[in-house]
């Protein structure tokens, strides 16, 4: 899986970063020569750290961690932006430049840059610019782009998240996951009127639907059956969040996963309970405060629920074949669901 690209890393203020780590690139594999900067409570951010951890790349990348809260018209912030006082459990200073917020980072890469100060985002010591903030792209390929500093023959090294013999499978159900599912719950939660929010919701749960279906279909205990795939990666960081924040705070409230999807239930226990990664990467308190506590606009108190409880339910049943699909039966959602592509 070769990665090369002809585009510019940054074409200007208004661009992102598409930076490529390669051997015989700009980015050349290194050990200690990138930093990853994450927020816990991003989805997105999750999918690069989530690569990072299964391949093997916690000493090679090192990370800083954003508090989840506040954001303001600043954006996010590092621990001690407000003060001496200022902690968060779980989140790092910036270890490489003491910033006090992210985009203090993004204009060290751009002075004049004009976009969001977002996670993840890659950064090269040895060139002092970002390689990359966009996080399927790096969730692509992270997965080959360290393969030279890994242990030869090791199982992080042989890893790939994107079999040739599954592409053309990957391709397809991730045109309808990242869109329906996990920019979907975004779509609704930021809904500025009922029919925007009705028009989002919908989606969301037609595509955890066929969710449903097709895990079942495959057997488990993965998506796409024996194989760890980007589809789990994909799928797993819009997951955990559901029940937990979704739910409530972007009003997906037309059924909950350990409520209404057994399967879906069981695969994303198992990914927590007993898949190398997940768990590590994975910090409740974190996605809770971060959306109860940064949309004002949403939940103006900005309290936090404390359930439901627990963050996920323990015991894992991979037996799917024992296990009758759910499924949300709202006649919108089952309409929706006839417009997706058959299993």
């Amino acid at each position: 899986m070769a990665h090369k690209s002809t585009n510019p890393v940054h074409a200007g203020p208004d661009d992102g970063w598409h930076g490529i780590v390669a051997p015989e690139s700009r980015f050349v594999p290194e050990s200690e020569r990138y930093h990853l900067y994450i927020g816990y409570f991003c989805p997105f951010a999750h999918r690069a750290n989530l690569v990072r951890v299964l391949k093997g790349l916690e000493s090679a990348i090192d990370v800083s961690v954003v508090k989840a809260y506040p954001k303001g018209e600043a954006g996010w912030s590092f621990p001690g932006a407000a003060g001496p006082d200022d902690t968060y459990e779980g989140s790092t200073p910036d270890k490489l430049f003491g910033s006090k917020y992210l985009h203090e980072v993004y204009f060290r890469a751009d002075k004049d840059y004009k976009g969001k100060y977002s996670v993840p985002v890659l950064w090269d010591t040895k060139e002092g610019t970002i390689v990359n903030n966009e996080s399927l792209e790096l969730m692509r390929w992270m997965q080959t782009g360290f393969n030279e500093i890994l242990p030869e023959g090791s199982p992080e090294r042989s890893l790939t998240l994107y079999p040739e013999h599954l592409r053309e499978k990957i391709d397809q159900v991730s045109k309808w996951m990242t869109r329906d599912f996990n920019s979907g719950v975004y779509k609704a939660g930021f809904a500025r009127d009922q029919a925007a929010y009705e028009k989002g919701v919908i989606p969301v749960f037609a595509a955890m639907n066929q969710l449903e279906q097709l895990i079942h279909k495959n057997g488990g205990p993965y998506i796409l059956g024996e194989e760890l795939t980007e589809l789990d990666i994909l799928a797993y960081a819009t997951a955990i969040r559901f029940d937990v924040a979704y739910v409530q705070h972007f009003k997906c409230n037309l059924g909950t996963i350990r409520g209404n999807y057994p399967v879906i239930h069981e695969w994303l226990k198992n990914l927590y309970w007993n898949v190398k990664g997940f768990r590590e990467t994975t910090n409740f308190k974190h996605i809770k405060e971060n959306y109860t506590k940064s949309h004002h606009d949403i939940n103006p108190l900005a309290i936090t629920p404390l359930g439901p409880y627990p963050d996920i339910e323990a015991g894992v049943n991979l037996d799917f074949s024992t296990i009758k699909p759910g499924a949300v039966e709202h006649p919108a959602v089952l309409e929706q669901q006839k417009a997706l592509p058959s299993l």
